[in-house]
């Protein structure tokens, strides 16, 4: 079984031999999040986050393997304990409103997540649990699982999406829908060439990160709610 599995899913043999730890992965990744969350992703080495328990580099390993199996752990505790959806009112559009929302909290409080999450890695029981909640939401409602499955997809993308337009430098304006720079710096009367996004501008007034959000996902949500009720008919 791989080592990271192991590690994530509790089935990794203690050590018979050795001092006891000092530590647990818990204590560690616990560690490794406050760096991460304080300065970046890339500001995380085996060697601060030791210094920052403190021990040595090398003490570090007999508990995790490396760098890549650190963030494993960090994201299953960033992550946390699932929700519990069953009381949440409005169906499966009040909960999966629910889930959207507070995804979209953990990586508020946690803006390397999103980076850390990406590409073919394995997952904890945690992080899967935040997926099984939201399939779960959907029972009954008509869509066969590979339509689950793609909803899910649909709204966890747009989660990323959004927290990752919040990043500077990832869209023409800034949260008060101001061109940066302004478009009068611009060579070759930037306004006159792009109409229709000056006049869009203009006329939006002031939004917050938090609306934009929100308004993409009630799309979303009508989306699946016109299919769920064709199905349900």
């Amino acid at each position: 079984m791989d080592s990271t599995v192991e590690l994530l899913w509790g089935v990794r043999p203690a050590p018979n031999r050795g001092p006891k730890p000092a530590f647990t992965i818990q204590d560690i990744a616990r560690a490794a999040m406050d760096l991460a969350d304080a300065e970046g992703l890339a500001a995380l080495s085996m060697q601060r986050v030791a210094g920052e328990l403190g021990f040595t580099k090398m003490a570090l390993y007999r508990y995790v393997s490396g760098k890549a199996e650190l963030i494993a752990v960090m994201i299953e505790e960033a992550v946390g304990q699932p929700l519990d959806l069953s009381a949440v009112p409005g169906g499966w559009r009040g909960k999966l409103q629910q889930w959207a929302q507070q995804l979209w909290a953990t990586w508020d409080r946690h803006p390397w997540l999103p980076g850390a999450t990406i590409g073919e890695r394995v997952m904890g029981p945690k992080e899967i649990g935040w997926t099984e909640i939201a399939v779960a939401a959907l029972a009954g409602t008509g869509l066969d699982g590979s339509e689950q499955m793609d909803a899910i997809l649909l709204l966890s993308g747009h989660v990323r999406n959004t927290r990752s337009s919040a990043s500077a430098g990832t869209q023409p304006w800034t949260t008060q829908r101001q061109l940066t720079p302004d478009l009068s710096t611009l060579p070759d009367h930037a306004a006159d060439r792009f109409p229709a996004l000056t006049a869009a501008i203009a006329s939006a007034g002031e939004q917050t990160p938090d609306q934009s959000r929100e308004f993409g996902l009630q799309r979303l949500l009508d989306g699946l709610e016109v299919l769920i009720n064709q199905r349900t008919r």
